[in-house]
């Protein structure tokens, strides 16, 4: 009765299913997994922010597939400020990251054709891929001393079913962003292949530097799709608004660009307040981000801190983003020791193998939790990785 695409193991997993268990006996829980900031105490401009949503120009229906010129207008003048000239038409709104990967999909890739990404990585590019009826290839990012592409293993993962390539930039939850050297060589590789470039930069505006980092979304090297949106930027994941931009070498950028406003015309899914919101949403992304990258820097001085004090744990190096990577105790399997932390402490964090690492020796926690759970979490997961229980 159901399509083959569908048929996942719905069933939880051990963690989850004891962090349920947890939430419903009503006892104390430290969260070192939080993603959702408007759960994590930053301050927004409530007026501004829904008065934004009461344009009576939102009364008016204006179809249109790319979106409406005033929301493309200021994504263009967002990368503006990042040195980064981006044309209006260029430009197609979505809903979120999602849908654009979900547009990029149908758009590049037949049934069972393939699209590489990187290892680690978020898990949600699995749901997203067998939607779309779409082959998952892993290539390898390395760590020494920070991370780093294995472009002799992404080029080897290529092959003629390969229809692009997924970097996200920085990696989550590694933090890594690709160098301009990186940036140049994987649109060569892609170029050479006539294949494309897909960008991920939803957390490109945290940057644990000094510096900004380089966007894709001018890049001429090769067919490159870059998307971001409001979730991450803004820290207003409920408003629903994100964005795809197509750069390159014609034709395949004109091509490419007939073809999704085909897909996108079929669907016409963002709605009008938020559009006309969009202008003022963007600018209120300063103060939010001056928040969230204090509270960043805090919690990663909190968790140095804390890891100089013994012997046992490390972090990996992060450049941006909003997790961090622990080295932890391999003796024992990473979700054990999360299982066990929850059991006595209260304390959930992520084991690394959520995210492709081994399924021994990392954990990851985010940066955005509030700094007093942070400290007592880290605290916690430190003593526990000192002292971990049997595997059995």
């Amino acid at each position: 009765m159901f399509a083959k695409r569908t048929n996942w193991n719905l069933e939880p997993n051990r963690l989850s299913a004891a962090l349920a268990a947890h939430r419903a006996s009503g006892k104390p829980l430290i969260d070192l997994t939080v993603s959702n900031p408007t759960e994590c105490g930053f301050q927004y401009d409530e007026e501004a922010i829904l008065s934004a949503l009461r344009n009576p120009a939102a009364l008016k229906y204006e179809p249109n597939p790319r979106g409406l010129w005033v929301a493309r207008d200021a994504v263009v003048q967002y990368y503006a400020e990042r040195g980064a000239a981006v044309s209006h038409d260029d430009i197609l709104l979505t809903t979120s990251t999602s849908e654009a990967y979900s547009y990029l999909f149908r758009t590049l890739c037949n049934p069972d054709d393939e699209v590489l990404i990187p290892e680690p990585s978020y898990p949600l590019f699995e749901f997203l891929a067998d939607i779309q009826d779409v082959r998952l290839v892993r290539y390898q990012l390395v760590y020494d001393y920070g991370w780093q592409i294995d472009f002799h293993a992404l080029e080897q993962a290529i092959t003629p079913r390969t229809r692009g390539v997924i970097v996200v930039h920085p990696n989550n939850p590694t933090g890594h962003f690709l160098k301009p050297v990186e940036m140049r060589k994987l649109s060569e590789i892609c170029a050479e292949h006539q294949i494309a470039v897909i960008a991920d930069e939803v957390f490109l505006d945290f940057a644990l530097g000094e510096k900004h980092q380089a966007t894709f979304a001018a890049n001429p090297g090769a067919l490159t799709f870059t998307m971001s949106g409001l979730s991450k930027i803004c820290g207003l994941p409920q408003m629903k608004a994100a964005w795809l931009i197509v750069s390159g070498p014609e034709p395949f950028k004109a091509q490419a660009l007939a073809r999704l406003e085909v897909i996108a015309d079929t669907h016409l899914s963002m709605g009008a307040p938020i559009q006309w919101a969009m202008p003022t949403l963007l600018r209120q992304r300063a103060a939010f981000q001056k928040q969230l990258m204090v509270r960043l820097r805090e919690n990663l001085a909190e968790l140095d801190r804390q890891l100089a004090g013994q012997k046992s744990c490390s972090r990996l190096e992060a450049e941006g983003g909003w997790n961090a990577v622990i080295r932890v105790p391999a003796a024992h399997s990473d979700e054990e020791l999360a299982l066990e932390l929850l059991a006595t402490k209260g304390v959930y964090v992520h084991p690394g193998h959520f995210y492709d690492f081994p399924p021994r020796g990392t954990v990851v926690v985010s940066l955005i939790t509030p700094k007093n759970d942070l400290s007592k979490g880290l605290g916690q997961l430190l003593l526990s990785s000192d002292h971990p229980r049997d595997d059995h």
